[in-house]
């Protein structure tokens, strides 16, 4: 896609000796949700993490923003204006609510901008906010993803990378943390979900790419894609 804001271009990526993605092109201009769909094990997640700098890709290119970050180690991708929520969220467990989104923010100095962003994504997650002077640890696993979600927007990134959001949540917190991406792209943060949710990924994405085997089998519009027979019956159990 000519002028995406990322473009990631035949990609291939190995740990050690085995293959994990092979060949993958994925576009996502500036202002939409795409959604990466595909089963556990497919290579969705090492897509992210090459973008991300945690995964050097073996072959392939990716560009951000019209400048080439393949290989850019990960402390400095965040820099570029990428932001990543990995799959299992990661919290520092045994800080409070608030010294995690400040550990998101640690590459802004200017004290207000750290201060807005926090109301911004307090404004965002109320329940944050209730919770700001808890643990981590003690907050259910909803609360803990929403706080992911926000310690990742504190960095103000144009792109916001979110993997697996739906894992160990109840389907009622699907829908609401699901809902806040939604929230959070009418903001203008362009959104990369990687998801095996499929269904309701699609549902608040425009576009989607299914992966098979660490290969891009399938893309299109959400609409094509969940009208697709093939996609119904492998991912949707329809």
């Amino acid at each position: 896609m000519s002028g995406a804001l990322l473009q990631i271009s035949d990609v291939s990526c190995y740990y050690g000796a085995m293959r994990a993605v092979e060949g993958v092109s994925i576009d996502v201009a500036e202002g939409e949700i795409v959604a990466v769909i595909g089963a556990n094990g497919s290579g969705k997640s090492t897509v992210m993490k090459s973008v991300a700098g945690l995964v050097r890709p073996r072959s392939g290119g990716i560009k951000f923003d019209g400048e080439e970050i393949t290989g850019t180690p990960a402390n400095k991708i965040i820099y570029r204006g990428i932001s990543y929520v990995p799959e299992g969220r990661r919290l520092f467990a045994n800080l409070s609510v608030r010294e995690n989104l400040e550990l998101g923010a640690f590459r802004e100095k200017d004290r207000r901008v750290i201060d807005g962003r926090i109301e911004q994504v307090f404004a965002l997650f109320p329940i944050l906010k209730e919770r700001a002077n808890q643990t981590a640890q003690t907050m259910s696993g909803g609360e803990q993803q929403m706080c992911a979600i926000a310690r990742g927007l504190m960095s103000g990134p144009k792109l916001l990378m979110l993997d697996e959001l739906s894992l160990g949540l109840m389907p009622s917190l699907v829908e609401k943390v699901l809902q806040s991406v939604v929230e959070i792209n009418k903001k203008g943060v362009t959104i990369l979900l990687v998801e095996q949710m499929v269904q309701e990924a699609l549902e608040i994405a425009s576009r989607g790419y299914v992966i098979q085997v660490g290969r891009v089998v399938r893309q299109g519009t959400s609409e094509e894609l969940l009208a697709s027979d093939e996609v119904r019956k492998a991912y949707m159990g329809m």
